[in-house]
């Protein structure tokens, strides 16, 4: 099953919301796109990161360097990684160093330097130009070879949001909405979306504000909230929260303000931030940060969120291993109603 983007329109297109996004996307894609086995990500040598390291079946390692906008460095870069990591030699259980290293690097377009760069180095460096294309409805990721003209394309899974289909009761979403959404897959998108409307509609009183410039919230005045959407521009991310009972308080009733991780309208994990962003990561953004700026005990509920099934399990008595974002919702506009009356 392919992984689902973060894709924005532009005036001549469509193009990934960002860096992170584009390797995102082809990191969960690595088998379809190049038959690679993950390796790490961001991984660090002598205080370089490599974006995405990558073996076959064989243990030849592959190197992969991605921009989303032309980059002149590309080539320095990738140089710079194959020395540091033929040095260090990490992974030897998985790499036969005494095999070439592969070097591949993917943007949109490549400078005229980076051609000339790639001329004289002695390594053998792959250009994979990317574009997002849509057919009709569908979207896809087509990488082409500079050198053979080859094309390989594969499907990105993104739905644009109709909003012809919300209730024409709900007043439009505030551009600020709208321009972060761009940062979430479609299956996001429209969980977020559907999320809107489902408190929007549930009482005349609720009413939706735009604070600053990264909050938005739901409820009736800041002490009566029910959610909030928060972006941060530096990571390019959308976070939902909700006033739930505290994951963390399993012995009382306590209601705070819980952000919860989605995949599309599924919530994964959920963890008590009583304010903005907080330091909480998963176990996954922790592991690609490099090792010297992860706390002791990042596995500590101080920093990384509780799975979603477990708290559940304390919501409900029951584990599930799909909580949807709309029932978490239902809760939080129950316990805001018994708050205001």
């Amino acid at each position: 099953m392919l992984s689902g983007a973060a894709l924005r329109k532009t005036g001549s297109g469509w193009e990934f919301a960002s860096e992170l996004a584009l390797e995102d996307f082809v990191w969960e894609n690595l088998p379809q796109l190049f038959r690679l086995i993950p390796l790490e990500r961001q991984h660090p040598a002598k205080g370089e990161y490599c974006d995405i390291l990558a073996v076959d079946n064989n243990k030849q390692l592959t190197i992969i360097e991605l921009k989303n906008a032309e980059d002149r460095y590309v080539i320095q870069q990738l140089t710079r990684y194959y020395d540091n990591l033929i040095d260090e030699k990490p992974f030897a259980k998985d790499v036969d160093y005494n095999q070439p290293v592969n070097l591949i690097g993917i943007a949109p377009s490549f400078h005229r330097h980076n051609h000339i760069d790639r001329k004289y180095n002695l390594l053998k460096i792959d250009f994979l130009e990317s574009t997002v294309l849509q057919h009709d409805k569908n979207f896809c990721l087509q990488l082409k070879d500079v050198d053979t003209i080859k094309n390989l394309s594969i499907n990105i899974p993104y739905q644009e949001i109709d909003f012809s289909s919300l209730s024409q009761d709900i007043p439009e979403p505030p551009q600020k909405l709208l321009d972060w959404l761009g940062s979430c897959s479609g299956y996001e998108q429209l969980a977020i979306i559907k999320m809107r409307e489902q408190i929007l509609g549930f009482d005349k009183r609720i009413k939706e504000t735009v604070e600053g410039r990264n909050t938005i919230r739901y409820g009736k005045g800041k002490t009566k909230s029910i959610a909030e959407l928060c972006y941060h521009k530096t990571t390019n991310q959308l976070s939902v929260f909700l006033w739930l009972h505290l994951p963390s308080c399993q012995k009382s009733e306590r209601i705070g303000r819980v952000r919860l991780w989605l995949k599309g309208n599924i919530v994964k994990f959920a963890g008590h931030i009583p304010e903005g962003f907080g330091k909480m990561k998963l176990e996954s953004e922790w592991k690609a940060m490099p090792k010297e700026k992860r706390p002791g005990n990042y596995y500590h509920n101080k920093y990384s969120p509780i799975q979603a099934g477990i708290y559940n399990q304390y919501l409900h008595k029951s584990f599930q291993d799909d909580v949807f974002l709309s029932s978490l919702v239902d809760l939080a506009l129950t316990k805001w109603l018994n708050k205001i009356q």
